[in-house]
C-alpha cells in the first residue's frame, strides 16, 4: 500500500510541489505580513520547480490513483501551459495597484492563485467523471473568492457573487448529467464508459441528454454561449490579474478536460478505413452537431457584443468569449489536426492575451480608468505601451506576421481538410468583425488627441518593461518560427489516450 502511494505521488510530483508551495506561502504570510515581495518570490520559485519537473516528464505515459488521473503528453502539454501562465500572472500581480492595495490579505491572494493552478493541473489529467467534477470544483471555488478579492472595488463583490451563482447552477447540471451516464453504463471511468457504449446502449435519448448536461459544465468553464453570462461582469469586476488568469489558464483547463472526455468517451475506435488521425463518433452520439452550434454562436455573439463596449476590460472579456468560439472549431473537426490546432492556439493565446491584459493593467495603474476614450493620445505619451498593445491586438485579430495568425490558420486549415468550408468561412468573417473593435483602441492611441492635457507620467521600472517585452517577443517569434511548437502539439495528440 505504501509503495503504491509513493508511486502515485511520484507521478504527480509537479502537483505535489505546487501544493507544498501554497502551504508555505500561507504559513509565511501568517508569520510575516509585511514582506509581500517574499510571497511573490516563494510562489514563483515553487512554480518554476513544478515547471522544470514537467519539462523532464515530457514523453511519459502512465496513470495514477487507479486510473483516475492520466499522466500523458496531452496532460503535460496543458500543465506546462497552465504553470507558465501562473508564473506570468504572479509576476503581473507584483505590479498591480489593485492587488497591492489589499496588502493585509495578499498572502491569501497568492494562496488562491496557486490553488486555482493546482485544480487546473488536476483537471487536464482527469480520466474519471467524478475526478473531473471534483477538480473542476476545486478550481472554481478558489476562482469565486479570487474574483472578489479587491473588496474596495464597488463591482468586485457583485462579480464574485454572479460567478458563484452561475457556477453553482452549471455544476449541478453537470453532476446530474454524470449521474445519468453512471446509471446507463455502471462506471465513471471515461475509458470504461466508451467500452460500454461501444457494445450498444438502449438509452439513446438519456445518453443525448446526459451529454448535453455534461457539456453545460464544460461550456461554463470555457465561457461558451449560452453559458457565458457570468464572463463580462466577472472579468470587469475582478482584479485585472485574475481576469487575465481566468481568460487563459481556466479556459485551457476547461478545453483540455472537455477534449479528453469527449474523445475517450464518444469516439468509435472500431471503425476502419478512416483517414489517418480522423475519428468517428459512436452511433447515437450527436456531440459534433452541438459543438458546431456552440462554436458559431460563441464567436458570433462575442464579437458582435464587443463592438458596443467602451470599457476595455469588458471588451476583452467579450473578445475572450469569441476566442473560445474559434477554439471550439478545432473540436468540431474530430481529428488529430483539430486538437493540435487548438493546443497551438492556446500557446499563442497565452502570450497575446496576457500581454493585452498586462498593458491594460499598467495603463489603469496610471489613469485609474479602463474607458476606451482615455486611451486617446496614448501613442505620444507612452510609445512602448501603445506599440506593444497594438501588436497584441493585431495578434488577437489573427493577422500576420503575429502568432495569432498561425493559431487561427491552423484551425481554419483543419476545417478545410475536413471539408467544413462553410464553418471555416464563418470563422474568417468573425475575425473580420473582431478587427473593428480592436482597431478602435489602436485608433484612439495613435490617431486621436487627448481631450484634456494630462500630467500623468508614463514612466515604468525596468522590471515591468522586461515582463512586457517577454510577452511581446514570443507573440512575434511564433508568428515566424512555429514548426517546433506545432510538432510538439501534434506529438502530444498522437500519444493521447495510448496506454
Amino acid at each position: 500500500m505504501l509503495e503504491t502511494i509513493v508511486n502515485n505521488l511520484s507521478n504527480i510530483l509537479p502537483e505535489v510541489i505546487v501544493t507544498a508551495t501554497l502551504c508555505i506561502v500561507l504559513l509565511y504570510h501568517l508569520i510575516d505580513r509585511k514582506n509581500t515581495q517574499m510571497l511573490m518570490v516563494l510562489s514563483v520559485a515553487g512554480l518554476v520547480g513544478a515547471f522544470y519537473v514537467l519539462t523532464e516528464n515530457i514523453g511519459i505515459n502512465s496513470t495514477a490513483f487507479s486510473g483516475m488521473l492520466s499522466i500523458d503528453p496531452f496532460a503535460i502539454f496543458f500543465k506546462i501551459l497552465i504553470v507558465f501562465a501562473t508564473i506570468v500572472v504572479v509576476l503581473m500581480s507584483r505590479f498591480s495597484d489593485e492587488v497591492n492595495a489589499e496588502h493585509k490579505t495578499i498572502g491569501e491572494y497568492y494562496f488562491l492563485l496557486l490553488s486555482m493552478c493546482l485544480g487546473m493541473m488536476f483537471m487536464v489529467g482527469s480520466s474519471n467523471l467524478l475526478m473531473m467534477y471534483l477538480t473542476l470544483e476545486m478550481s472554481s471555488l478558489s476562482s469565486y473568492v479570487a474574483s472578489g478579492f479587491t473588496r474596495k472595488a464597488k463591482d468586485s463583490s457583485e462579480a464574485s457573487l454572479k460567478y458563484l451563482l452561475y457556477g453553482a447552477f452549471s455544476s449541478g447540471v453537470m453532476l446530474y448529467g454524470i449521474s445519468i451516464v453512471y446509471g446507463l453504463t455502471g462506471t465513471l471511468d471515461i475509458a470504461g464508459i466508451n467500452r460500454v457504449l461501444m457494445q450498444g446502449s438502449s438509452g439513446q435519448l438519456a445518453l443525448i441528454v446526459a451529454s448535453i448536461f455534461i457539456l453545460v459544465g464544460f461550456g461554463y468553464k470555457i465561457s461558451a454561449v449560452p453559458f457565458h453570462f457570468w464572463t463580462p461582469d466577472v472579468y470587469e469586476g475582478a482584479p485585472t490579474t485574475i481576469t487575465a488568469f481566468l481568460s487563459v489558464a481556466s479556459k485551457a483547463a476547461g478545453f483540455a478536460m472537455m477534449m479528453r472526455a469527449f474523445k475517450v468517451m464518444f469516439i468509435d475506435s472500431s471503425v476502419m478505413n478512416l483517414p489517418a488521425g480522423t475519428w468517428t463518433l459512436i452511433s447515437g452520439v450527436h456531440i459534433q452537431n452541438a459543438l458546431m452550434i456552440l462554436s458559431v454562436l460563441t464567436m458570433t455573439l462575442g464579437n458582435l457584443v464587443a463592438l458596443w463596449q467602451d470599457n476595455v476590460k469588458r471588451m476583452l472579456a467579450y473578445s475572450s468569449i469569441a476566442q473560445a468560439g474559434y477554439m471550439l472549431l478545432g473540436l468540431v473537426v474530430l481529428s488529430n489536426d483539430g486538437f493540435s490546432a487548438v493546443m497551438v492556439y492556446f500557446v499563442v493565446y497565452l502570450f497575446m492575451n496576457l500581454g493585452a491584459f498586462y498593458v491594460v493593467m499598467l495603463i489603469a495603474n496610471k489613469l485609474n480608468s479602463e474607458h476606451i476614450d482615455d486611451y486617446k493620445g496614448l501613442g505620444k505619451r507612452s510609445p512602448l505601451l501603445s506599440v506593444t498593445l497594438a501588436v497584441f491586438l493585431v495578434s488577437l485579430t489573427g493577422l500576420p506576421p503575429t502568432a495569432g495568425f498561425i493559431g487561427k490558420w491552423m484551425i481554419f486549415l483543419s476545417l478545410i481538410n475536413a471539408k467544413m468550408i462553410t464553418i471555416a468561412l464563418i470563422g474568417v468573417l468573425n475575425s473580420v468583425v473582431s478587427l473593428y473593435y480592436y482597431v478602435r483602441i489602436i485608433r484612439n492611441m495613435f490617431l486621436r488627441e487627448e481631450q484634456t492635457v494630462s500630467a500623468v507620467q508614463f514612466n515604468f521600472p525596468l522590471a515591468q518593461k522586461i515582463l512586457l517585452i517577454s510577452l511581446l517577443v514570443p507573440t512575434l517569434y511564433f508568428g515566424l518560427f512555429f514548426n517546433q511548437l506545432v510538432e510538439f502539439a501534434q506529438l502530444s495528440v498522437q500519444m493521447f489516450g495510448v496506454k
